[in-house]
C-alpha cells in the first residue's frame, strides 16, 4: 500500500540555528511555500525528491502531531557524497561527530554512518551504502 515518504514535520525550539543546519551544515534547500488550513506561509528543506517541513514549537500548523516536540527525531539520509567527504564538510562546518563511522543495517543493505544532533538535540545519522 506504501511506496515512500514524501515529506516529515520538524518541530523545532530554535527556528534560526535549524534553519542554518539543515541548510548550511547539510546542504538542503530552504523552501517557502503557502499552505494548510486556513493558508498560511510555511517553510520547508528540500532535498532529492523530499522535504522536511518546519514547525516552531508553540506554532504549529493544524493537524499536527499529539506531542510535538524539539529533539524527538531519529533520522537516517544517504548522503549523495562519500561519507569521508561528508566527515570532512561536518569538521569544516566545526559540527560535532557524535559517533562514527559505523557499519549499520539500512533500508536495503548494510550502510556506513555517522551521527550528529541538530540544535534541536535530534539524531540525525548521515549514511552512504557499504
Amino acid at each position: 500500500m506504501i511506496d515512500h515518504l514524501d515529506h516529515l514535520v520538524l518541530t523545532s525550539s530554535r527556528p534560526a540555528a535549524c534553519i542554518d543546519f539543515y541548510t548550511r551544515v547539510l546542504g538542503m534547500q530552504l523552501e517557502s511555500f503557502v499552505g494548510g488550513t486556513p493558508p498560511v506561509e510555511r517553510r520547508a528543506f528540500k532535498f532529492g525528491n523530499q522535504k522536511i517541513n518546519l514547525h516552531v514549537q508553540g506554532s504549529e500548523f493544524e493537524p499536527r502531531a499529539h506531542l510535538p516536540v524539539p529533539g524527538a527525531l531519529d533520522l537516517c539520509f544517504i548522503a549523495s557524497i562519500p561519507l569521508e567527504q561528508v566527515v570532512q564538510r561536518l569538521s569544516e562546518a566545526r559540527w560535532a561527530i557524535v559517533e562514527g563511522p559505523v557499519l549499520r543495517t539500512g533500508a536495503t543493505q548494510k550502510i556506513r554512518s555517522v551521527y550528529v544532533r541538530d540544535p534541536d538535540l535530534n539524531l540525525i545519522e548521515i549514511s552512504e551504502l557499504a
